[in-house]
């Protein structure tokens, strides 16, 4: 089954040209690399997946719901932009418990999962200071949160390694790999190409606006310029640079 399905996705600010003619497709319960560099395009792909952005011309499908249908996709789907959206002025456990009235989870149920996910990011002893007070990791780290919470369909994450130590990062990694073990699905963009190898399913790479490589890992690693050892960084430098 399909979890994220895009045809021909054309995206233009004025003259500008961001997302050319993108068809993709991820299948559900699987974790997929978006790669790119610096203003490849990819925030925009991923506001338009997530119904922030309206595309100029082409369709798209997120949890067997059109884009077209706002409603339907975001009762469906976890977001975490580059700047999770938090309220400064609240604290790290009322920013979730308000995250979670406003998907409407079980309060009872709700608690739960908000005490399983602070104890597992090591943000418990911190839960009811003030988010101002926190660390980039730790916005992060309740960002992350913040989109899992409500157990999403299909969960896009933009740079969530962003301000994470390498513990954090571990920790994320495992919760993602047993999130999508009951079907779910992970869109992920981030520049730490280790993660995407460790992580992905499969790997798209996005180069001026254009998808120009998509598949396994392993075998975008076999059009490295490298002779062994290859990576899926040399990879992307050679299908970047060509």
């Amino acid at each position: 089954m399909v979890a994220i399905e895009t045809t021909n996705i054309r995206k233009e600010y004025g003259g500008a040209l961001a997302v050319d003619d993108l068809s993709l497709s991820v299948d559900k319960g699987s974790i997929y690399g978006f790669l790119g560099p610096n203003g490849a395009g990819k925030t925009t792909v991923m506001r338009i997946l997530t119904c922030l952005l309206t595309p100029t011309t082409g369709s798209a499908k997120v949890a067997g719901e059109p884009i077209s249908n706002r409603d339907a996709v975001t009762a469906k789907i976890g977001y975490l932009p580059e700047k999770p959206p938090l309220y400064q002025e609240l604290s790290g456990l009322e920013q979730l418990e308000f995250w979670a009235g406003f998907r409407d989870m079980d309060l009872d149920y709700a608690d739960e999962r908000i005490d399983s996910f602070l104890d597992r990011f090591d943000l418990s002893e911190d839960a009811n200071k003030r988010i101002s007070s926190y660390s980039k990791g730790m916005k992060q780290k309740v960002g992350i949160i913040q989109s899992l919470l409500h157990e999403p369909d299909v969960l896009f994450l933009d740079e969530p390694t962003s301000g994470l130590d390498p513990k954090a990062v571990r920790t994320l990694e495992r919760t993602l790999r047993k999130f999508v073990q009951n079907g779910s699905t992970v869109f992920l963009s981030t520049h730490i190409l280790p993660v995407i190898d460790e992580l992905a399913d499969a790997v798209g790479v996005l180069h001026e606006g254009e998808l120009i490589a998509d598949g396994p890992p392993e075998e975008l690693k076999n059009r490295a310029t490298t002779a062994e050892n290859r990576t899926l960084e040399d990879a992307f430098m050679t299908i970047t640079e060509a």
